[in-house]
């Protein structure tokens, strides 16, 4: 199999499909690991990525070196389909990862509020008034005790016929606490949900719960030194099993059979044989579609954001209901804690899906948030789809990085493409263990 493009998502595949004991080449016309999904370093680089004429400056800035900035933040759900594949893979071990300090939501009027997953914060929290407050509490009570193979915990709501809209008003929530929960613990983009069956929404607001329950303050894991270690992991991982990886080099064309189907990649002269490819969308530009535009503003902060008890990492969720928008609005905040930035400095991605011909303005609600930037640098991106499933021309195409500032959405395409390549779901339980492999070899 042929990979092309050393993104997270091309890398994690490749890494995985090693194991599987799948032969790998891996190509990327860039210098560097992690294509779209790389961290820049040092901070001139970031300045050179955006055509800025202008330097950093070392007073204001402290020094280069000390940056690494992702040009698409994510944060690691705790308990989420990424860890399980970084734990069972045993990339972990390549890796240092620190908690993110605080989950927070942003309520119309600006306020913003740390997100309430158990009880005791249901019935703390000053998101909503007291009797809704209740409400709330025996809600999560009620999803906590969930269970699909015990139908007394159903309480009578059928999990795969009664939507979430019936459940919300069947425990009395108003819109606001249906807002949140819908987006800022099942983290859902947009209101579709509430017409569906109710079981996958449990389901998302348990892994919430658990991913909290396992560090604390937050679901979400963050890697020192940032995500651009995180395709290095995998691709150290693909190289144990008999991967072999190419920078730096450019793809002319791909080579066809007389059937369509895909026989091989040609760069620099020489072709290499293969009747499977993989990529990210910029490989591909005639097999892939524009399913929109996402806008990505990386801040750059002296200071915490406002109202988050100083975390020196937080998310903040602004549903776009409350900001009269369809879709949420992300901010992503990290800090010199994380190994990514200057002693005393923040970093603050904001991001959403494209709505209007100003996509900056767009994000004006989260600037308002952040409170004064040092610098500010913005990027729209089309999000970019393949037209097909791949399994006729044998090349399988990712989805180019959504707004949303969690994995989830970036693991569902990883399990997706795994599929069609394969023909089979991914179990992480058939794969072997790198562990098993050292232990035996000792």
């Amino acid at each position: 199999m042929i990979v092309c493009g050393t993104g997270l998502k091309e890398c994690i595949l490749s890494g995985i499909l090693s194991v599987s004991g799948k032969k790998v080449l891996h190509i990327d016309r860039n210098d560097y690991y992690g294509g779209a999904s790389a961290s820049l370093t040092p901070l001139a680089k970031v300045y050179e990525h955006f055509k800025r004429a202008d330097k950093p400056s070392e007073a204001t800035f402290g020094r280069g070196r000390d940056w690494n900035v992702d040009l698409i933040p994510k944060f690691i759900m705790a308990n989420g389909m990424l860890v399980k594949m970084l734990i069972h893979t045993d990339v972990t071990r390549y890796l240092e990862f620190k908690s993110v300090e605080g989950s927070y939501v942003w309520k119309k009027g600006g306020k913003v509020y740390k997100v309430p997953v158990t009880e005791t914060e249901a019935l703390s929290t000053s998101l909503m008034g007291l009797f809704e407050k209740r409400r709330f509490r025996n809600f999560l009570i009620w999803v906590h005790n969930f269970k699909l193979d015990d139908q007394a915990s159903w309480k009578g709501h059928d999990p795969r016929k009664t939507t979430m809209h019936e459940i919300f008003e069947k425990f009395g929530l108003d819109s606001n606490t249906a807002d949140f929960t819908g987006h800022a613990l099942a983290l859902y983009r947009d209101d579709s949900y509430l017409s569906q069956p109710f079981l996958e929404t449990v389901e998302r607001i348990k892994l919430y719960s658990e991913s909290v329950a396992r560090y604390g303050n937050s679901p979400y894991l963050y890697p020192l030194y940032g995500l651009g270690e995180l395709p290095q992991g995998f691709a150290r991982l693909s190289a144990i099993y008999g991967g072999t990886y190419m920078l730096n080099r450019p793809i002319q064309e791909l080579v066809f059979d007389e059937a369509g189907h895909v026989a091989g990649v040609k760069s620099e002269g020489e072709v290499a044989k293969t009747r499977v490819v993989i990529g990210d969308p910029s490989y591909f530009p005639t097999s892939v579609k524009k399913a929109g535009q996402v806008v990505r503003a990386i801040c750059i902060m002296n200071h915490p954001i406002p109202n988050t008890s100083d975390s020196l990492s937080c998310q903040i969720i602004i549903p776009g209901n409350q900001c009269s928008r369809r879709n949420d609005v992300y901010i992503s905040a990290i800090s010199y804690a994380h190994n990514v930035a200057a002693e005393g400095k923040f970093i603050a991605i904001c991001s959403t899906t494209v709505e209007t011909s100003n996509p900056e303005a767009e994000l004006q609600v989260a600037f308002d948030t952040l409170g004064p930037v040092l610098e500010r640098f913005v990027a729209v991106e089309d999000l970019l789809e393949p037209v097909d499933d791949g399994r006729k021309s044998g090349i399988f195409i990712t989805k180019s990085y959504d707004a949303t500032s969690h994995f989830e959405t970036t693991c569902d395409d990883i399990l997706d493409v795994y599929h069609r390549v394969t023909g089979e779901p991914l179990d992480l339980s058939k794969l072997p263990n790198p562990k098993d492999a050292q232990a035996a070899e000792q």
